[in-house]
């Protein structure tokens, strides 16, 4: 079950003791939802000065009511990622914005629970616009504000990109694409230093993991249990454990990781 964001922030703000980001600035996409806010959560917890990013306007302003007289700060800017223009105008005004940028987490992403033959011209489409094409338009346009002080760009993936999933043509297929251009980048930029880090996880308790429940005709509580049921560990994975995870990335305690995916999987592919 979905937890509350005053219990999102009351997990992040006991784990953010570990890392301190005070003054970093921080651009997060699909920053309204999910592993993305609770990114967003940490990060600010943290004392970082965060900039979240999405289309949901009402979820944002939540967000950022929650955080109010949190160390750091947060604000919001709309965009669509599948839109490379916007991507563009997203950087530049989280730069003007933070006066700067240290890291970056690409967290925005769909996923349609369907074999190939199922899977229609507009799902792949859209799946490769949002997974992959926007997450390339923000890293494109971030690189060069990182070039020259060097920073971190957090790429989640998905353990989809490792292995096969049954129904899931298109998000294999967006998902290792990511997997593959988030290490092609890391040995492109490393003389920049410049860190690219993909994160896998599998399956998260989130708003799209329900939905994916809900198109397979299954209530949240279902889906959970029947999930973990594959899992060593026997649950999904929480979007605070996933927050935790880049933290630790985007950390100084992982400035010699980059280019190889940190995977969040309970054991399934031990």
């Amino acid at each position: 079950m979905l937890i509350s964001f005053g219990l999102i922030r009351a997990i992040m703000s006991e784990a953010s003791v570990n890392f301190k980001f005070n003054g970093k600035k921080v651009l997060i996409t699909g920053g309204t939802s999910g592993m993305g806010e609770a990114t967003a959560v940490a990060f600010v917890e943290a004392g970082a000065n965060v900039i979240i990013s999405g289309r949901n306007q009402d979820r944002a302003s939540a967000i950022l009511e929650g955080l109010s007289g949190a160390p750091g700060s947060i604000d919001f800017i709309p965009a669509d990622i599948a839109q490379s223009e916007q991507c563009k105008q997203l950087v530049a005004q989280s730069v003007a914005a933070l006066d700067g940028l240290d890291i970056v987490v690409n967290s925005a992403g769909i996923i349609y629970h369907a074999t190939a033959e199922e899977t229609t011209d507009d799902q792949w489409q859209e799946t490769m616009k949002v997974n992959v094409d926007g997450m390339f338009y923000v890293c494109r346009a971030a690189i060069p504000h990182l070039k020259s002080r060097g920073g971190t760009i957090i790429n989640i993936a998905s353990d989809a990109a490792l292995v096969g999933s049954k129904h899931l043509t298109a998000y294999c297929a967006s998902k290792g694409a990511v997997l593959q251009m988030t290490r092609a980048m890391a040995l492109d930029y490393a003389p920049d230093s410049i860190r690219f880090v993909p994160i896998c996880p599998g399956d998260v308790d989130t708003p799209m993991l329900s939905g994916e429940y809900r198109d397979r005709g299954l209530d949240a509580e279902t889906g959970l249990k029947q999930s973990a049921e594959a899992v060593p560990l026997n649950r999904v994975c929480s979007a605070e454990e996933v927050a935790h995870m880049v933290l630790f990335a985007a950390s100084d305690s992982a400035r010699f990781i980059t280019g190889f995916p940190l995977v969040l999987d309970g054991g399934s592919l031990a």
